[in-house]
């Protein structure tokens, strides 16, 4: 009997001894991996008040071996918001936390949010770094920073209002799908994180005033932030979309400000845009393509490459706006204004434009190019514009061609002409205009317009 528990005993103790030696043998191949329950932790609690929230991750070895984290830290260190806790322990930072083979780790991440601190992120950001061998891993951590309304890859699947008391904060998308309304309220705050887009395959009413426009932007508000281009995508309309109205907003800081991608489905404009200002996109202010576009009041100006960009042909309505293509920031070698008949040799259609009352203006020698590169009949229409260009096409009809419209300060986006301006009663009477008492019969900051009226957005009676 002593003889069998004493086999029993040592059997053991080599097990035991096996299991030590298995714990105790570390991998330190380049090739051994971790992997994460999640790619990423987001924290959608909306808060209400100064508290706390914490998620759970799993880090699993699926290697034979263990695995030597040799650091495990939160980016921002002991001034974030976030913090972890590893099997238990609470900590900034970790050293030496060993993962044996086929087993894994708990991670506690927790966040301390005061949403009423106005000078804090709408989303606060940081990441876990891990350490091990020779290699780093990163897991972002999103929370959000400030009371708002939060939609991350939303749809909204049925006709809906939104008011100007709390921001919205667009994370990855928004959707309206077909045959869905969203109205927006004058005065509400539309915020992007970055590569987020708003997607509008139904209809999108953003109707603001001259004193509280609505405003589509980064959801980066520090100042350093306030007038760079390229945070979010942009408005993006299919083909469904039909019936949009865009008045009195400002769209600013993206990629492609506003992208449309086809014809109107019905008799109405695809997309009526007045008022507003776009300014300061990576790349283009609109962007077309076989498309309808009615613009009027509009200021565009510091764009990467085009304020307007249209091609395969459609038709395009623009009055009395402002076109500024000056690009203190960009290395720009397009113009400011082009429309084309032509995509590729397949693709290609009509292009039916009236351009009315616009300044079309910037640093380059041509700042507006009309092409009609197809066989398809176009019909363009350019009169009564003041015009930066070499070509002799637009030197009739009214046009004032390479005469300083004399903005009052194009560097600082101040657009208004000087009280000297050639741009003064120079444009012809729009009373006939269909869109004349909607949008026309005032300027942007909804002065009355008297004809001859000034060129572009601004009126100065």
């Amino acid at each position: 009997m002593k003889h069998n528990y004493l086999l029993l005993l040592i059997a053991m103790l080599t097990l035991s001894f096996a299991a030590c030696n298995k714990d105790e043998d570390i991998t330190f191949d380049p090739n051994a991996k971790l992997n994460f329950s999640t790619d990423s932790v987001l924290f959608d609690t909306v808060f209400t008040s100064i508290g706390s929230t914490v998620r759970r991750v799993k880090v699993f070895n699926y290697n034979d071996k263990a695995i030597n984290i040799e650091n495990i830290k939160i980016g921002g260190g002991a001034n974030s918001p976030f913090s972890i806790n590893v099997n238990g322990q609470q900590m900034v930072e970790g050293r030496n936390i060993k993962i044996n083979g086929k087993d894994s780790i708990n991670i506690l991440v927790k966040v301390m949010i005061n949403p009423t601190t106005q000078n804090q992120p709408f989303i606060v950001e940081d990441s876990i770094l891990v350490f091990f061998n020779g290699k780093k891993e990163k897991m972002p951590l999103v929370a959000y920073g400030q009371n708002a309304n939060f939609l991350k890859s939303a749809t909204i699947n049925s006709n809906t209002t939104w008011d100007s008391k709390l921001p919205y904060i667009i994370y990855n998308s928004l959707t309206i799908p077909e045959n869905v309304t969203l109205s927006i309220a004058a005065g509400s705050r539309i915020f992007f994180h970055n590569g987020s887009t708003m997607n509008i395959k139904g209809t999108l009413t953003a109707v603001g005033t001259a004193k509280d426009s609505i405003l589509f932007a980064s959801d980066r508000t520090e100042r350093i932030y306030e007038e760079e281009p390229g945070q979010w995508n942009g408005l993006h309309f299919y083909g469904s979309s039909k019936n949009s109205v865009i008045n009195h907003a400002t769209i600013k800081n993206g990629i492609a400000g506003i992208t449309v991608d086809s014809l109107s489905a019905n008799s109405n404009p695809k997309l009526v845009l007045a008022n507003t200002v776009v300014k300061n996109m990576q790349v283009v202010g609109f962007l077309g393509y076989h498309t309808q576009l009615v613009a009027y009041n509009n200021l565009f100006y510091n764009c990467g490459q085009y304020l307007i960009y249209g091609i395969g042909g459609g038709t395009y309505d623009l009055a009395q706006n402002t076109f500024g293509a000056f690009n203190y920031n960009f290395a720009r070698r397009t113009p400011a204004v082009l429309l084309s008949d032509f995509i590729s040799t397949t693709e290609f259609a009509s292009l039916n434009a009236t351009l009315t009352n616009n300044i079309i203006w910037g640093s380059l020698e041509d700042e507006l190019t009309v092409e009609k590169k197809s066989s398809a009949v176009s019909v363009v229409e350019v009169k009564n514009n003041l015009i930066k260009s070499s070509q002799q096409t637009y030197v009739n009809n009214g046009n004032l061609i390479n005469v300083d419209p004399l903005f009052i300060n194009s560097r600082q986006g101040n657009f208004k002409i000087s009280d000297t301006s050639p741009a003064k009663n120079k444009g012809i009477s729009l009373l006939t205009h269909p869109y004349f008492s909607s949008y026309l019969s005032k300027d942007i900051l909804e002065k009355e317009r008297l004809f001859p009226s000034e060129l572009g957005c601004y009126e100065k009676n």
